[in-house]
């Protein structure tokens, strides 16, 4: 009898002892309610994040800052004038790091130099002064030619120029530098639309090194002699322009309601034949020639009763008459949208067109994959462009897509005439103009 109770009383105990275990493991469990397992990693409110190692590279947010944006990327629809009058303005380019001044006192007459490197002739010019020649870097390039009679620093300018190379004197020391490449800065207009169009045109010519002050309204960048006959060609076209053209531009997809593709034809009761000047077919899409009348706001107007319309970018562009440029929509854009990486190029000129003043510009779209339409637009001071029937699918690049096939690019373009004139006197009251007076100028 007393052994059974000896086995029950154990068996009361291993119980009691299991229950414990039991509650215990309970108790600890519910700290622990919130669990997440990520590649085999348990993690709950109290862990701390773990992340992989990045590389030493600027953050996209950081490569994306840029002064200029604010500028580029926003339009005053409410407050736009299509001609714009700003004085002329001298563009000065200065080379720095030039050094100390030659001596004034060494003249150079009768010195030939033939089939020899720049250093090679000015060691030999410089012969029985304290002057020593250094190489900066390596040059290869060979002159030939004489020097009747001159002083020292005209002769090295000749030779230097020559060779293409830039020279330095270091008075201190009585070292003359020479070296392939050189330094400038570049004094610019007042006007912000000059201003954009110098960088774009600068741009163009593939100079990414620009260093912009705003507030001094100065470019320094460094270059080549190639560079500096760019710039200075770009400077002396721009400061002989009369005329500068310039774009206002709306980028716009639109989402059909029903399953039916947008039905321009309605532009024409909506807002009559008058106001549709000029139909032009592109490869792919179509450029409208429109009146005043249709606008950013009336034209999203007019899509609001078919399609829900979402901006995609927006901003402005310049150039000079007769030169080309550019508008990147994803410089003006989110990033993720579809149609980044899409170029709207623009060449145009202002002035006779078969006896009449035009604005005779080429609109060109193009992506990284090459061209994707181009329209020659011959248009009125005034008149606006829409380009309708770029299917958005044409940025797709998946198999598979949830945008509507029916979904299209709409791009809004109001081309402005900036008019440089002489003298600060020439426009007073006349940096926007309107009504007669914008008709008297035309006719001038």
């Amino acid at each position: 009898m007393k052994f059974v109770k000896d086995i029950f009383l154990t068996l009361v105990c291993v119980s009691v002892l299991v229950a414990c275990t039991a509650l215990e493991k309970k108790d600890n469990l519910s700290q622990f309610d919130n669990v997440t397992v990520v590649e085999e990693m348990v993690i709950d409110s109290r862990s701390v994040p773990i992340f992989p190692k990045k590389a030493a590279l600027t953050t996209d947010t950081a490569r994306r800052f840029s002064i200029e944006l604010p500028m580029r990327c926003e339009v005053d629809w409410n407050n736009q004038s299509v001609v714009s009058v700003v004085p002329a303005e001298k563009i000065e380019i200065v080379r720095l790091g030039v050094g100390d001044a030659l001596p004034e006192d060494l003249q150079v007459s009768d010195y030939e130099f033939k089939d020899l490197t720049v250093k090679r002739a000015l060691d030999k010019l410089l012969e029985g002064t304290d002057i020593a020649v250094v190489e900066d870097e390596p040059l290869y390039e060979k002159i030939t030619g004489t020097i009747t009679a001159g002083d020292l620093s005209d002769a090295v300018e000749l030779m230097t120029k020559m060779g293409r190379v830039y020279y330095s004197y270091d008075a201190q020391n009585g070292e003359l530098h020479l070296t392939h490449r050189a330094k400038w800065l570049i004094k610019m207009p007042q006007d912000q639309t000059i201003i954009m169009a110098l960088l774009d045109a600068m741009h163009g010519a593939d100079m990414r090194n620009l260093l912009v002050d705003w507030a001094d309204k100065t470019v320094v960048f460094e270059g080549n002699y190639q560079t500096e006959r760019e710039v200075s060609k770009i400077i002396a076209d721009i400061s002989g322009k009369k005329y500068m053209l310039a774009w206002d531009i709306d980028v716009y997809r639109v989402y059909p309601r029903t399953d039916n593709p947008i039905v321009w034809m309605n532009l024409l009761p909506a807002f009559g034949d008058k106001n549709v000047k000029m139909s032009i077919p592109g490869v792919v899409g179509r450029a409208l020639v429109v009146g005043p009348e249709i606008n950013t706001k009336t034209l999203q107007e007019f899509l609001a009763q078919q399609a829900n319309v979402v901006l995609v970018s927006q901003g402005t562009f310049a150039i000079p008459n007769g030169w080309q440029s550019r508008f990147d929509i994803g410089q003006c854009g989110r990033e993720d949208r579809l149609e980044t990486d899409l170029i709207v190029g623009a060449t145009g000129k202002y002035g006779d067109f078969a006896g009449r003043k035009k604005i005779d510009a080429k609109i060109v779209l193009r992506t990284s994959q090459g061209e994707l339409s181009s329209f020659n637009i011959p248009s009125n001071v005034g008149d606006n462009y829409v380009i309708i029937g770029i299917p958005t699918h044409s940025f797709v690049t998946t198999p598979e897509t949830l945008i509507s096939p029916f979904a299209e690019l709409v791009v809004f373009m109001s081309p402005r005439v900036v008019s440089i004139v002489d003298g600060a006197g020439d426009v007073s009251g006349a940096n926007e103009l309107i009504g007669d007076a914008l008709r008297d100028f035309l006719n001038d």
